[in-house]
């Protein structure tokens, strides 16, 4: 960034926040706010001095300013990787432009995403010749896809209005690191990946996402080896998904997935380039197949579920049937390198496609040695099996990366087909390289162990930044005494009944947020039962719709005539879903979010502790639970004039000694008693006011 030093980073960033300074032209009705201007003074002292600093930003306190508008002042190119894509669309679209004109800096910006969210030309030429293009549904819209491709710059599917995550066409159009040509590609001058990287090279501020920056890590060939060396200024926002995320890329990693679409390839590409010599479709029948028997060898275990995997192979499953399907896949690969061999110069797609039999067949070999050190392994149980072995935190692989200094190479970086003359330029003045890491959630103590631990981050400078809201007059909490105890199992069904109750009195405006699928499902479909089309209700429930488009409707609420919404969610909806204003009004969270006692990483996780002599139990179950609770409880209040109730149907919270460190780890909300005191809370929230109601 060819951009003039400023005497002092600090002082540009403290004028930049004061009031009538420059932020007051990117924000409306801007006003300084103590704990954002803390933040990005420590920001600013941090880029100047080097090192790592964990921020924990409560809700409202304006991080994403707090962190950009430091690090857009310093001068230096900087990466910042967000835990969602869509998140990364809103600060490159919204916040880095407003910025950039504010501050009337000269910069350039790029928005760098993983391969599966931009279009492959080269594969959706082939993906005709899949058989799931025979489906008029899948055809209908790879058609909508193909006529986009010929107008849109970015390749990106996101640009594609309504085309749903979940869609079968998008492995049909998209690459992975598995399948892509690289430079040999006919459609790579083209190429839309190529041409992001090559703007993320030349750009001064590039915005990615942490799964992006540990793929990279992990595999150093996606282009990351070549931005992250010449970059000093790195800032990892909604970094508490930071350790699960990079747990994910840092061990080893096969599926009957995988196997399926490699099946595919070489049946598309067999036929498209070399039709008559090979029986491409009997290679792919015994890939398939392979793949299939596999699945079929874990056994009736339900989706969702993870088997342990301790000993030769994962449990409850049957050895000779295991080894057996295990041998097959690694049979059913060497029948297709054999294909593959006699027509590796026709097409640089088989050249590809051996290399990835190649891998298939060692990755297979690595899951039967034994489990590594420190690493847990496991069985995911889905439509596909997904065989894993991973660490237990990142603290190892990461902890030497966080240390590195400024102008030394990457450990293991190589170069790739698009590198750029400056791509490993030595940084800027010999400085360490800061490291930035903030999120409104990172831990329930002051040393905010629970993130700074498993990250390798002990040493890096803390700084807790409290929330403006005033959650004593705009939200209060309840815990309903008169449900049956949490491990009841008439408990999903009395508080879909209470809920209902309450969904009455406020006409919607109610989010339901749940521990488990079945909850989710129990609760889910009592509601819709309750709730007629004609109710003036709309019930939502997770997996039925599209994630962005439960999103978007339950924002709309009870605008232009619609119906009121109650969204029944899970999972991701617990982080990350802000609706401000009065859509949401009460939140209600089912159980206490404590992590599953079966997973395979909890247990290997509790076991470390305990083997240390350290109670599993208070450092990692209650602590996890504590961290959920808080991102759960942080959906309610998102501005200044928002109102609510957070409900915990669960008497644990207030019957058990732990309760009082889990209530700790709220905003500090009224506490509503009794029924009547929340009936009364409920009534005042359905009358308008621009001020915050009064509590019983």
């Amino acid at each position: 960034m060819d951009l003039p030093r400023i005497e002092s980073l600090v002082h540009g960033v403290q004028a930049a926040f004061e009031e009538g300074g420059v932020l007051s032209l990117a924000q409306a009705h801007f006003s300084p706010r103590a704990g954002q201007t803390e933040m990005a003074l420590a920001v600013a002292e941090t880029i100047e001095q080097g090192g790592a600093l964990v921020v924990e930003a409560g809700t409202g306190v304006g991080k994403t300013f707090s962190y950009l508008v430091p690090a857009l002042l310093s001068g230096e190119r900087v990466l910042v990787s967000t835990a969602t894509k869509a998140l990364q669309d809103q600060l490159f679209a919204r916040d880095l432009p407003r910025l950039v004109q504010a501050l009337a800096l000269p910069v350039r910006t790029a928005l760098l995403k993983g391969r599966a969210s931009y279009l492959c030309l080269h594969r959706m030429e082939l993906a005709r010749q899949d058989g799931a293009a025979h489906d008029a549904a899948v055809a209908r819209v790879l058609a909508r896809v193909e006529t986009w491709s010929q107008g849109t710059v970015s390749g990106d599917l996101a640009e594609l209005p309504g085309l749903d995550e979940r869609s079968p066409v998008i492995p049909l159009v998209t690459s992975t690191r598995e399948n892509c040509l690289g430079s040999p590609c006919p459609r790579f001058r083209a190429c839309h990946v190529h041409r992001a990287r090559r703007e993320a090279l030349a750009a001064d501020v590039v915005v990615i996402n942490h799964h992006l920056f540990f793929a990279d890590q992990a595999v150093r060939d996606s282009g990351m080896a070549e931005l992250l060396p010449s970059v000093r200024v790195v800032v990892f926002d909604e970094a508490h998904q930071l350790n699960e995320t990079g747990v994910q890329f840092m061990g080893r990693q096969a599926s009957t997935a995988q196997l399926l679409d490699f099946s595919r390839d070489v049946m598309a590409a067999g036929l498209q380039f070399a039709r008559g010599l090979a029986d491409w479709l009997g290679v792919a029948a015994a890939l398939d197949r392979a793949g299939r028997d596999l699945r079929l060898a874990a056994g009736r275990a339900p989706a969702g579920s993870r088997l342990r995997w301790t000993g030769e192979v994962p449990d409850g499953v049957d050895l000779g049937e295991w080894h057996a399907a295990m041998h097959q896949v690694v049979g059913a690969c060497r029948t297709a390198l054999a294909a593959l061999d006699t027509v590796s110069e026709i097409a640089p797609d088989f050249v590809r496609l051996h290399g990835r039999a190649v891998q298939l067949m060692e990755r297979m070999d690595g899951f039967s040695q034994p489990c590594g050190a420190d690493a847990v392994r496991w069985v995911d149980v889905a439509g596909a099996l997904r065989l894993v072995e991973a660490p237990l935190d990142i603290a190892g692989p990461m902890r030497s990366l966080w240390q590195l200094p400024a102008g030394e190479p990457e450990p293991e970086a190589e170069a790739s087909a698009w590198d750029e003359p400056d791509a490993a330029a030595v940084l800027s003045q010999g400085k360490p390289r800061a490291w930035i890491f903030t999120s409104a959630t990172l831990g329930d103590d002051a040393s905010l162990r629970w993130f700074t631990e498993p990250c390798g981050l002990q040493d890096a400078r803390i700084l807790r930044v409290e929330s403006p809201f005033d959650y004593a007059s705009q939200a209060a909490f309840h815990v309903p005494l008169e449900l049956p105890k949490p491990s009841d199992p008439s408990h999903s069904a009395a508080l879909a009944a209470w809920v209902g109750g309450a969904v009455m009195v406020l006409g919607g405006r109610t989010l339901v947020l749940t521990t488990t699928l079945k909850a989710l499902r129990t609760i889910g479909d009592a509601l819709q039962a309750r709730f007629a089309a004609d109710s003036g209700i709309e019930v939502l429930v997770q997996g039925q719709w599209p994630k962005r488009r439960l999103m978007e409707r339950f924002r709309e609420g009870a605008s232009e005539g619609r119906a009121g919404c109650v969204l029944v969610a899970s999972a991701t909806f617990w982080e990350g879903f802000d609706v401000p204003g009065e859509a949401l009004q009460l939140v209600v969270i089912d159980k206490l979010p404590f992590p599953p006692p079966g997973d395979p990483l909890v247990e290997a996780r509790s076991q470390r502790l305990e083997q240390a002599k350290r109670s599993a139990f208070r450092y990692f179950s209650l602590l996890e639970a504590a961290i959920a609770l808080k991102q759960g409880a942080g959906r309610l209040i998102r501005s200044e004039t928002d109102r609510g109730v957070l409900v915990v149907a669960d008497t644990r919270l207030v019957e058990m000694g732990y309760g009082k460190r889990l209530l700790s780890a709220l905003p500090p909300m009224r506490r509503l008693h009794t029924a009547q005191e929340f009936d009364a809370a409920l009534r005042a929230l359905t009358t308008p006011s621009t001020t915050a109601p009064t509590w019983p």
